[in-house]
């Protein structure tokens, strides 16, 4: 079994997003085999609204490092940006191209 959750680097961490998910995470890390649990920084879904780039990238370090602060460990879970993953852009581009509306909507 493989857990794969993520969290868009628009903003500050605050108590919602650390009781919601990221207690959660540590929890689920700790008590599952390393390298099960996946949590991604969703910044290619992020840009669904505009931002400066040099600020996304900015943000997204931010993030990464408020994780680590609240508990995932690099060791024990892969953490990754999702723009740094190919595949899922590419995905994304043919099931644009194949899917249509009223496939997805069955």
């Amino acid at each position: 079994m493989r857990i794969v959750s993520g969290i868009q680097p628009t903003g500050n961490l605050h108590l919602g997003n650390y009781l919601g998910a990221i207690r959660n995470w540590v929890r689920m890390q700790d008590e599952h085999e390393p390298g099960t649990c996946l949590y991604f920084l969703a910044d290619l879904h992020a840009i669904s609204l505009p931002h400066d780039p040099a600020q996304l990238s900015a943000s997204t370090l931010e993030m990464v490092a408020a994780l680590v602060a609240c508990g995932v460990d690099p060791d024990r879970s892969i953490l990754f940006n999702q723009a740094q993953v190919p595949a899922h852009s590419e995905l994304q581009w043919l099931l644009n191209g194949t899917a249509r509306m009223g496939w997805l909507n069955r």
